[in-house]
């Protein structure tokens, strides 16, 4: 289950990516929209479900999460970023009017998901994490004199 929400969000990150790149084009045919979803945004994404797992197997292997003694930071800082870009591809093709709203010179869109993005982290990670080491190493004691 936790693969398939991940695969999902990274296909919408992929979608929201392309329709945010395409929508300030001059092409009027990328901005068509059905409901005031973009048709680019539903083809693109229905494209990256497909490609979605692969593209997940190779940050793997980019940043050597099998090699890794203690997994666990890695996965925590990839499905933080996967919920990051996916909360802000969603305010940058649904959502354009929050946009312009900063907090210190920083756009207030960008503050807003990734404190939602640490609290959907851990979350996500109670519920889904496998620990695959034991919860209490043994160590060996000396014996005092």
């Amino acid at each position: 289950m936790s693969k398939r929400i991940q695969n999902v969000l990274v296909a919408f990150i992929m979608a929201t990516s392309m329709t945010a790149l395409f929508q300030s084009s001059h092409f009027e045919w990328m901005k068509t929209s059905l409901f005031h979803i973009p048709v680019l945004f539903v083809v693109i994404f229905l494209l990256g479900i497909i490609i979605a797992e692969d593209v997940r197997n190779a940050f793997k292997k980019v940043l050597w999460f099998d090699k890794r003694k203690d997994p666990r930071p890695i996965w925590q800082v990839g499905v933080g970023m996967i919920f990051y870009f996916a909360q802000i591809g969603f305010v940058e093709v649904f959502m354009r009017s929050l946009m312009p709203y900063h907090l210190g010179g920083m756009p207030l869109y960008l503050v807003i998901s990734f404190l939602n993005a640490f609290l959907l982290t851990v979350i996500f990670e109670e519920i889904f994490y496998k620990k695959s080491q034991p919860s209490m190493e043994q160590y060996k004691f000396k014996k005092l004199k």
